[in-house]
């Protein structure tokens, strides 16, 4: 898994940031981190830091001013990876959401099969949550039904947030063009490397809800995610 970074966004993640870290790395010793935190009051920047000094060559600690977006975040850690010979992006959670082991899938549907997204897809062959209450299943199932239908892309999960990227696809979409911070960034990725003509593939994966800590979900969120998505087809639109 040479070339493989894996870009895990953070605020107030202490009961989880070590055993991520851990988890990943246990999984390729070619695999690097970089952790975007939002200077997190719990201090989960400090316990970053303590683990560099196990891992000097391979976690990396990007520390923002304050909490300002998952997709701003996202953003700043594509940039800082596009600035190193990485091949393969993922992002992924840091509250175990997604599960480690999985990695490899995700590396082989672009490694070896060819897809220039690979989606850790939780609705590609039935619902794969674990732990979540049905209301919100059924809000974000129903909220990838949603946004295929206004988008037109077949893909299953529009808001997942555990991929793998190639790296062309991230050099090919201008990244300070996308303008959603929550869900709606993770379907405005999708939609970009859609209309970018890439080859998006997704995999099956279990999702399991946080045990530790706090969702960071919030009905601004959802709000940007539903009519976000209709801003976004318009404006796809327009530029044809």
């Amino acid at each position: 898994m040479i070339g493989t970074v894996v870009i895990i966004p953070t605020y107030n993640e202490i009961d989880n940031i070590e055993a991520i870290i851990m988890a990943v790395f246990s999984q390729s010793d070619d695999i690097h981190i970089l952790i975007v935190d939002d200077n997190s009051p719990d201090l989960t920047a400090l316990k970053v830091k303590e683990l560099q000094k196990k891992f000097t060559k391979r976690l990396f600690l990007e520390i923002r001013k304050e909490k300002s977006g998952l997709g701003t975040a996202y953003i700043h850690g594509f940039k800082w990876c596009l600035e190193r010979p990485y091949k393969y992006l993922f992002e992924m959670d840091a509250d175990f959401s997604h599960n480690p082991t999985d990695i490899i899938k995700l590396y082989n549907a672009c490694h070896t099969d060819g897809a220039d997204l690979a989606i850790g897809s939780r609705y590609i062959t039935g619902v794969n949550v674990v732990n979540w209450p049905m209301s919100r299943v059924l809000m974000s199932y129903l909220a990838s039904k949603y946004v295929r239908l206004i988008t037109g892309m077949k893909v299953h999960d529009t808001t997942a947030g555990f991929v793998c990227y190639k790296r062309v696809v991230l050099e090919t979409i201008d990244l300070n063009k996308i303008k959603f911070i929550g869900y709606a960034f993770q379907i405005e990725m999708k939609f970009k490397t859609y209309l970018k003509k890439f080859n998006i593939v997704e995999v099956p994966v279990i999702f399991t809800d946080r045990i530790f800590g706090e969702s960071k979900l919030s009905s601004g969120i959802i709000s940007e995610a539903i009519f976000g998505v209709i801003s976004m087809k318009l404006k796809s639109l327009l530029k044809k």
